[in-house]
């Protein structure tokens, strides 16, 4: 398998380095979110303090969504996390095929049930007038459009970045030797997501999942016209693609490929074609020293 052999060359065996690694990641995470956060909360942009219960919605949605698919698919609901996953080797490319069109659809025909539902809700609010952008805009209810003072370049920094850590935070939720119960592994996803729309909400509302945001957009075409498609489109695709990518990659190589197994389930690779032993006591403290 590809993360175990890579893991087999990258691994780092002074548990100092290991421990400095990861103090190292952990506070990089904790400054990344949190200042983000207090940043959204200094500049201005007041309506933004609003988020904080579509965070938690948000949140909530990942978690039963990850939860209902997980035993069937991996619970991906997302094809920037199946491409990370599929440079991983842990699925394969027609696996990621399969998983991209079906989450597409999904999202499709989940904004086609959300605009049936609030239809007449958005006539009143809009007097029938759909638009996008302005006092009156609805598209804004089903894809991510960018606030005024974003430019292109700085929003694909912004979906790179909010789509690296998310997945990051995923790839350590599910690696097997972190020992996460699969129960909780779906409200771990749902508390990240949280953490990210807290940090990465203010400049164009983090959607991080490429179906999410193009399929929406192309129901909402059928009702706003060819207006959705502005110059930003290709953000929340291309970026979250990218950004999950790297944010896997990071994870192993920072973490993943140097976290040991539990204590009863640790083993040492050894040279040539000499096969894995339980790693003992011994070994342990030769390890470290």
């Amino acid at each position: 398998m590809v993360l175990d052999k890579l893991r087999a060359k990258f691994h780092i065996r002074k548990e100092l380095v290991r421990a400095a690694l990861a103090e190292f990641t952990g506070t990089f995470l904790l400054c990344l979110i949190g200042l983000s956060v207090v940043a959204q909360k200094v500049l201005p942009r007041p309506e933004v303090n609003e988020f904080i219960g579509v965070n938690v919605g948000f949140g909530i949605a990942i978690v039963f969504g990850v939860a209902v698919s997980a035993k069937l698919s991996g619970g991906h609901i997302n094809p920037a996390v199946s491409l990370a996953f599929l440079t991983v080797g842990q699925i394969t490319v027609v696996q990621f095929i399969a998983y991209f069109f079906a989450q597409f659809l999904g999202a499709f025909f989940g904004a086609a049930v959300v605009y049936a539902v609030y239809n007449d809700a958005i006539n009143v609010f809009d007097g029938g007038v759909r638009t996008v952008g302005g006092l009156k805009d609805t598209a804004g209810i089903f894809a991510s459009y960018p606030a005024p003072h974003l430019g292109l370049l700085n929003g694909f920094v912004d979906q790179f970045v909010a789509t690296a850590v998310f997945v990051f935070l995923i790839a350590h939720i599910v690696d097997k030797r972190n020992s996460y119960p699969t129960w909780l592994q779906p409200i771990l996803v749902g508390t990240g997501f949280v953490a990210i729309g807290a940090a990465f909400g203010y400049n164009c509302g983090y959607p991080v999942n490429p179906a999410r945001d193009l399929a929406p957009r192309l129901f909402t075409a059928i009702f706003y016209g060819g207006a959705v498609f502005t110059k930003w489109f290709w953000v929340p695709i291309v970026g979250p693609f990218v950004g999950a990518v790297v944010g896997i990659w990071f994870y192993y190589f920072l973490i993943g490929f140097h976290t040991p197994q539990d204590a009863e389930e640790k083993y040492v690779v050894l040279t040539g074609n000499q096969e894995l032993k339980p790693l003992t006591s011994k070994d342990a403290t030769e390890e470290t020293a």
